[in-house]
């Protein structure tokens, strides 16, 4: 099950570009952990920890990479560990490329949870807020693509089952793939103008003319016609609890902001390590960002556990 993919399009943007922008923008080891940990959670309980496990040695792997990659390239800090061709590998430098890699490993599984959570259908309305043309193409330009697809596959079988092409050099598979692909456009074209005639036909972009009848003491026969856009459908409801989710994410996103603009949860690599501060202030900060962060997990959770115990209930 997927609870959290239940909240509206505007909470779910509202979440992943709060938690995103900290992430992307914090040098503070402890925001980064608790963002990295609650993403990896998260993607866990989406797509389960076999998939998780699957993708651990590509994470480990460009964890490493960027993690060693650094301090190869900056030699700036002041506590050198060795030296390779005459320059100091240092543990500023080192650290710092791991702070670089848990944000790199942190936002790419934040995306991928986001690709699970945000369908197409959430993402198109979004962009119809902003832009209901740019939000029509970008729904077109998504039908199409699969039904390209699907068609391309369909003319391929179909020209080998007649024996066309059948060779096995690269030249052949070349003209072959190349005479599907032009059977493609005139199809492309066409179906491109069928949708359009049928838009136009169905009046899409038009005003809807509302009449109302004036009443003149017994003439009734004037009619005054008003312009009214067009309303849009949708399945998606805003409810309080998307209020709830909207008004914690930006309140832990405005403390960090606070945090690190008062240096209570500032963090420097260069030119020696700082030290990280706990006050209340900072502690609070760890506190409102890491229930945020780990908030999708425990969601997906509490929902599983429900329904394990009404499946045993029945």
């Amino acid at each position: 099950m997927k609870a959290f993919k239940n909240f509206h399009p505007v909470s779910l943007a509202v979440y992943f570009l709060s938690v995103l922008t900290v992430l992307m923008f914090t040098k503070n080891p402890v925001l980064q952990a608790e963002a990295l940990v609650g993403a990896a959670l998260f993607l866990g309980a989406l797509q389960g920890v076999g998939t998780l496990l699957s993708d651990a040695p590509f994470y480990l792997a460009l964890f490493a990479m960027t993690a060693l990659t650094n301090p190869l390239f900056s030699h700036n800090g002041v506590t050198p560990l060795f030296f390779m061709n005459g320059n100091p590998v240092t543990l500023e430098a080192l650290l710092y490329g791991v702070s670089l890699a848990a944000t790199v490993i942190g936002a790419l599984i934040l995306c991928r949870c986001f690709c699970d959570v945000m369908t197409s259908d959430k993402i198109l309305y979004l962009a119809m807020a902003a832009s209901p043309k740019f939000s029509l193409v970008l729904s077109m330009a998504l039908r199409f693509i699969p039904m390209l697809v699907k068609r391309f596959h369909r003319v391929e079988r179909a020209q080998r089952t007649m024996g066309l092409y059948s060779g096995k050099s690269v030249s052949d598979r070349v003209k072959f793939h190349v005479r599907v692909f032009l059977s493609m456009i005139p199809w492309t074209l066409e179906n491109a103008m069928e949708t359009s005639a049928s838009m136009r036909a169905r009046g899409y972009g038009k005003y809807i003319k509302r009449a109302e009848k004036i009443k003149n003491g017994k003439n009734v026969k004037n009619v005054k016609c008003e312009k009214k856009k067009r309303t849009n459908f949708s399945l998606f409801k805003f409810t309080p609890r998307d209020a709830a989710l909207i008004f914690v994410c930006l309140l832990s996103f405005g403390i960090s902001l606070l945090g690190e603009a008062f240096f209570s949860v500032g963090f420097e690599y260069y030119p020696r390590l700082g030290a990280l501060r706990l006050t209340a202030w900072s502690a609070a900060v760890y506190a409102v960002f890491g229930a945020v962060t780990f908030m999708p997990f425990l969601i997906e959770v509490k929902e599983a556990l429900v329904w394990k115990y009404c499946v045993s209930k029945i």
